[in-house]
């Protein structure tokens, strides 16, 4: 009879531990979000300075992190500047032009560059097709003219 007992009583535990994990994956699932999904050919973009636009996917790039669609018009010079956060980009139309001390990069479509926060560079766009990249970051955008 003791057996007995024992048995149902773990039974009992597992199955009252069964319930409460089902419901608070429930309850997860139910304030997970929504996949998010974007074309850049009927993203909304705004005029961030001129020569660059911008259409923000996710996130708040004056505040925190963010990933966005941005384009350069053609011949479009940022000059050299620093960033205080990591930037990833991935080129989808035209080039993403880049240069620091290490030498110059011209990022095509399907190419992918890392810019480390602080690390003075210059960027620009094509000169006949300018460029449309995906871009994100850890922290707000930021671009420091650098001295």
């Amino acid at each position: 009879m003791k057996k007995y007992l024992t048995v149902f009583g773990v039974a009992a535990v597992l199955a009252i531990a069964w319930w409460i994990g089902s419901a608070q994956s429930a309850e997860k699932q139910a304030k997970t979000k929504p996949a998010t999904f974007a074309t850049a050919d009927e993203a909304n973009y705004k005029e961030v300075v001129p020569g660059v636009t911008r259409a923000v996917l996710w996130g708040n790039p004056d505040k925190a992190a963010y990933g966005a669609f941005t384009k350069f018009k053609p011949g479009m010079d940022a000059g050299m500047h620093t960033h205080t956060n990591d930037v990833w980009l991935v080129v989808i139309k035209g080039a993403y032009l880049y240069k620091d001390d290490a030498g110059e990069k011209r990022v095509g479509p399907g190419s992918f560059i890392r810019i480390p926060g602080k690390l003075k560079h210059w960027s620009g766009g094509d000169a006949k097709e300018g460029a449309l990249f995906y871009e994100e970051s850890s922290g707000k955008f930021d671009l420091i003219p650098a001295k």
